[in-house]
């Protein structure tokens, strides 16, 4: 018991490619029956990993027939309710008596909770519901059909967690069925499985701003969090090159006036910052489903509007503090510079404000997550755009 407890501890630890690792060598059954106690999210997870044919006899041995349900689980994409699936313990036709409906139960509740009566018609359409202390309370002879809740609130298998988040908002139920586009019944989804995995889903928006994948975990071997995380670096460390190819063309500019290299990272700082500010309010709208409702050009447009808005109170502050350090300068006007830096913060954050909001809209739109690495994106964007306007504009004024 210490030994399933600790390796159950461990799993909930690890990613899903190091907790197959760790199961590996264990009998297929052994497997099953961890897997069976692991939140079923995750057991989908680890369960993918091993090959095919390993797949289907770990599911085979999973107890009260839940292995077609993983299999299936299987098949659909990562972040929906299909994941999440398993099989209704209590399923019975219109016609059932609560007597016989009662005495079945009584096998069934000794392996696994039952909430919920499902009621099916013989093409396994689902047609009610009935609550398991309704079945206790009614007349012995009645059927489930004079009993049962006709038209339950359903989930469908292909829905996203987010989607299916809305919708639960409004009905509170330990259990919710799964059916299909014609109705019928493929499993079922507890709704705490579904609030943990919503959970972690946007616990793991975090780090894919930032290129960390969401499988890493705080107990993966460093050897698979290398590998996760050095192609994201990479790719940071590449288009970064941009930012420093555009410092290299100015290269003689900042020869002449020793002082800016002291406010690009004023610029640099100040439009990344302004940037991520937009990017989580858009990426945050994008999870509630708030963004369906409004017009994407409104967003871009209010995001612009309040880079323009923030950039010109910081670009005033800049140029009075820039106006006074450049009284040593004699190459260049100090007011000329004064008005670059505010032209240049003021122009450069409304572009920040504008990329912070774009780039997850167009992630998503190329079909990927729009957290992924948005914040690398976003940063080299903002970088080059800001010292590449300010190094402009002065470089126009020396000329």
């Amino acid at each position: 018991m210490d030994d399933t407890q600790t390796l159950l501890t461990r799993l909930a630890q690890l990613d899903p490619r190091s907790g197959a690792d760790l199961l590996d060598h264990l009998p297929d059954a052994r497997i099953a029956d961890l897997l069976s106690r692991l939140h079923i999210g995750l057991a989908v997870e680890v369960l993918e990993e091993f090959e095919p044919a390993r797949r289907e006899r770990i599911a085979a041995a999973v107890p009260f027939g839940r292995e077609p349900l993983w299999l299936l689980g299987h098949t659909y994409p990562e972040g929906t309710v299909g994941r999440l699936m398993e099989r209704p313990a209590a399923v019975f036709p219109p016609g059932a008596s609560v007597a016989s409906v009662l005495e079945t139960l009584r096998q069934i509740v000794r392996q696994r909770m039952v909430v919920y009566v499902f009621v099916v018609e013989a093409d396994g359409a689902l047609v009610g519901v009935v609550a398991f202390r309704e079945l206790v309370f009614a007349e012995a002879d009645a059927t489930l059909e004079k009993i049962m809740l006709r038209e339950p609130f359903r989930l469908r298998p292909e829905q996203k967690f987010v989607e299916a988040m809305r919708q639960v908002v409004t009905h509170h139920f330990p259990v919710y069925p799964v059916c299909d586009e014609a109705g019928r019944l493929l499993g079922m989804v507890r709704g705490q499985a579904l609030f943990e995995q919503q959970a972690f889903e946007i616990s793991a928006q975090a780090g894919s701003m930032v290129g960390v994948e969401k499988e890493e975990r705080l107990a993966t071997p460093w050897s698979r969090s290398f590998r996760f995380r050095h192609p994201w670096l990479l790719l940071n460390m590449l288009i970064a090159f941009g930012a420093a190819t555009v410092v290299g063309l100015f290269e003689s500019t900042i020869d002449k006036l020793v002082v800016l290299a002291a406010f690009l990272p004023v610029m640099s700082g100040q439009c990344s910052n302004l940037g991520a500010q937009a990017l989580a309010v858009t990426i945050r709208g994008m999870t509630l489903g708030e963004l369906r409702d409004t017009p994407r050009w409104r967003v871009l447009a209010k995001e612009a509007w309040l880079g323009l808005l923030n950039g010109a109170v910081s670009g005033l502050i800049a140029g009075v503090v820039l106006y006074f350090v450049a009284q040593s300068q004699d190459l260049v006007s100090p007011l000329w510079l004064a008005g670059a830096i505010f032209l240049a913060l003021s122009l450069s954050c409304m572009f920040a404000g504008l990329s912070g909001a774009a780039i997850p809209m167009l992630l998503r739109r190329l079909g990927a997550d729009p957290a992924t690495a948005s914040a690398i994106f976003l940063s080299v964007a903002t970088d080059i755009s800001s010292m590449g306007l300010f190094l402009g504009l002065v470089a126009l004024l020396l000329h």
